[in-house]
């Protein structure tokens, strides 16, 4: 049995921002998915909600399907999903949400393609979920097993903790 026919899409119970979490640390994914939510107070993730508001305001925001939610969508010939994020310090977790997201859409039957924006970067990425349906399958699998855990996995102190919004509960 292939992962697409192990994880039917009414069983992928993960949003892209645990996605996300999983691969900057998994410590961080499963306090986010116990209900515990630091971002709010964090200045890093207002100033990222602020440029991504002001950058791209024409844009509908925030579009949903289903379980995941997406920064923006353009419509045409394919379906464009956009990130928009505020620095590239974590850009494979960047990397692999859009891959997640382009994944799930194609699981739904719908193609797509995804562009990460870095407005303070003045830049744009593109990505394709070509030849990386295997490696969201297994942050997939390992994310769903990340989330079953009784307690957070030992946090691994790196750079990017200074910057967390958990860090307190890691670190403190």
């Amino acid at each position: 049995m292939s992962p697409a026919e192990e994880y039917p899409l009414n069983q992928l119970l993960i949003t892209g921002t645990e996605i996300n979490y999983l691969i900057i640390c998994p410590t961080k994914l499963w306090y986010f998915s116990h209900g515990i939510t630091m971002e709010g107070e964090n200045e890093w993730v207002d100033l990222g909600r602020f440029l991504h508001e002001r950058r791209y305001a024409d844009e509908e925001k925030e579009v949903q399907i289903e379980r995941i939610k997406i920064d923006f969508i353009r419509k045409g010939d394919t379906i464009e999903v956009h990130e928009v994020k505020l620095g590239k310090s974590m850009e494979r977790a960047h990397e692999m949400q859009a891959l997640y997201y382009l994944y799930y859409l194609k699981r739904l039957g719908i193609k797509a393609k995804a562009a990460l924006h870095y407005p303070k970067l003045n830049e744009t990425k593109e990505i394709t979920l070509d030849g990386h349906e295997e490696e969201v399958e297994k942050a997939v699998q390992f994310a769903q097993v990340v989330k079953s855990l009784s307690a957070p996995p030992e946090p691994v102190k790196s750079k990017k903790c200074k910057k967390c919004a958990y860090y307190e509960l890691c670190w403190v």
